[in-house]
């Protein structure tokens, strides 16, 4: 019987025979063809190169993607690459924001009166308001002089309160109406101020400026005014209901006994802030635009706040 015979009749060890030698022949017909770069088996022809440094000329080529690099590795590949993206747009973002308010420039308009105002009253204080000062310190010790400063400031307890409230912030307001309780009872009429040595209550002083600020008002013009000193436009137009939130205005009947007792006041201020000025102005190459330059910071910063 021939070898097809036996393999249809059902002969076991032919059939056997028979697929190994077909599948021996399929080895060696791909084998051949691998090394003889027959199209299709990703190995070019006559190179004498191995099969194993085809994934690297494929890579090289273009024509395929390099081999991936274990997960490890790329996640922390990915996280360098976003953290320096976004340190990138940040300091872009800064580099915008300097920009912008370097080029933001203080509205002065009335700079020729404003350097003269500034003249006289850096020559009213070091004149009249730093020797009364001084003269204060001498004759008063420092506590003394420093519970007068907290009187007065506990008494502009609703100004401080209402212009909280009107720029919704309510938590500073309580704070305040604490405040104004602590230190009108244990502080003795606000003599000193137990709410912030002894309770954290730290105080937020807020003006009808700095509400106008809050709510989108400009400054405006910048203004230096008689014997207050900078200003601008907003502020000065400030004063007005501030003035009348001042619990003096109302038991202080005699507009001269106001005009003394904020004299004294201011006075009392200075004593306790002698030096500063002089160390201000020593700063300063041209002491008007100096101190129009601090002032409108310093606005801008407290209204931010």
């Amino acid at each position: 019987m021939t070898f097809l015979g036996r393999l249809i009749i059902g002969d076991t060890k032919s059939a056997n025979q028979l697929w190994f030698t077909l599948a021996l022949v399929i080895f060696l017909f791909f084998g051949c063809a691998s090394q003889n770069g027959i199209p299709g088996t990703g190995t070019p022809p006559g190179n004498g190169e191995s099969t194993r440094e085809a994934p690297q000329q494929l890579g090289k080529s273009g024509s395929e993607a390099a081999p991936a690099a274990p997960p490890g590795d790329k996640s922390e590949e990915d996280s360098e690459k976003i953290s320096d993206e976004f340190e990138d747009e940040m300091a872009a973002e800064l580099d915008k924001e300097f920009a912008e308010k370097e080029l933001d420039e203080v509205s002065d308009p009335f700079s020729g009166y404003n350097r003269s105002m500034t003249v006289f009253n850096d020559k009213l204080y070091t004149w009249v308001l730093d020797p009364a000062g001084r003269g204060l310190r001498f004759v008063l010790p420092e506590y003394s002089r420093r519970g007068i400063a907290n009187f007065f400031d506990n008494l502009l307890y609703p100004l401080r309160l209402i212009n909280n409230l009107l720029q919704a912030k309510f938590a500073n307001s309580g704070e305040e109406t604490l405040r104004f309780v602590t230190n009108t009872t244990i502080g003795v009429f606000g003599l000193w101020d137990p709410a912030d040595k002894w309770f954290g209550l730290e105080a937020h002083d807020e003006d009808f400026g700095q509400t106008l600020g809050y709510w989108g008002v400009g400054p405006g013009p910048h203004i230096v005014l008689p014997f207050l000193g900078p200003s601008n436009l907003r502020d000065m137009f400030a004063l007005v209901p501030d003035y009348y939130l001042d619990p003096a205005t109302y038991y202080i009947d005699s507009e001269k006994d106001q005009l003394a007792l904020r004299v004294f006041k201011e006075v009392n201020k200075t004593s306790l802030h002698i030096g500063e000025y002089e160390n201000l102005k020593r700063d300063a190459l041209d002491l008007y635009p100096f101190l129009r330059d601090v002032y409108e910071q310093n606005r801008a910063k407290l209204i931010l706040e």
